[in-house]
């Protein structure tokens, strides 16, 4: 298998695009899922006392980020269901710690802390027909990388052609502020752990294959995370 480094997600396996948003091409919720390091979880699961602490700190969280290549404004995160909030949580796991447990059936994605616990994310997942399940590993770590829409995603959406060469990275391409790019047996899956900047995306199966965090969200977990990491992907 060609792997084009340059690009995040150029093919399809099994005819099917690795990240492909729906219809209508260029909606918020189908398409700029594009576009960083939060200050900490939310509590251990439980913790938090009331509504107001836990929006206090959504604000601190998911608040702008200036110094990034492309500024990263800040998540509305009340269009995000709160329990989709980053937060540490008990969490019993026989993977060893910094492992990535993605949970589609309930749109979490938890990083293994080790200690009984997990930091848990909301995620946006694969829709119908295109979820899928089993072991990978990050095979390699991009920042804002260029999107090129595969060809079977141009065959039924013309108006991804205009970026047949490549969308370069920036907060409307759909890779986003970072990627994961997973891999198998030493070939690219082109599935991808990706950031998102649509908030209402969160808890929702909209991709084809991928799994989106928010921006915010997505950088924390990037930056906690090296090459050959292992993911757990699994059954929805």
């Amino acid at each position: 298998m060609t792997i084009d480094h340059g690009n995040a997600a150029r093919g399809a396996i099994g005819g099917i695009a690795a990240f492909e948003p729906q219809r209508p091409f260029l909606s918020r919720r189908s398409f700029l899922a594009g576009s960083a390091a939060g200050l900490g979880a939310l509590g251990l699961g439980g913790c938090v006392t009331s509504d107001g602490a836990l929006m206090a700190e959504a604000a601190t969280i998911y608040g702008p980020m200036p110094d990034e290549k492309f500024p990263i404004p800040a998540v509305d995160y009340r269009k995000v269901n709160p329990k989709y909030y980053r937060r540490t949580v008990a969490y019993a796991s026989k993977e060893a710690a910094g492992t990535i447990v993605v949970d589609p059936s309930q749109y979490y994605v938890y990083r293994i802390e080790g200690d009984g616990t997990a930091t848990r994310y909301g995620a946006n997942v694969g829709r119908d027909g295109f979820l899928w399940s089993g072991d990978a590993y990050v095979g390699r770590k991009s920042e804002w990388a260029t999107w090129t829409p595969p060809k079977e995603m141009i065959k039924r959406q013309p108006e991804a052609a205009k970026y047949a060469r490549g969308m370069p990275g920036g907060l409307d391409n759909p890779l986003g502020a970072r990627t994961l790019h997973l891999y198998q047996n030493g070939a690219y899956t082109l599935y991808t752990i990706y950031a998102s900047s649509d908030p209402e995306s969160i808890g929702s199966g909209i991709t084809s294959g991928c799994v989106g965090l928010l921006s915010q969200d997505m950088i924390h977990l990037y930056a906690r995370t090296p090459v050959k990491t292992k993911v757990v992907v699994l059954p929805a």
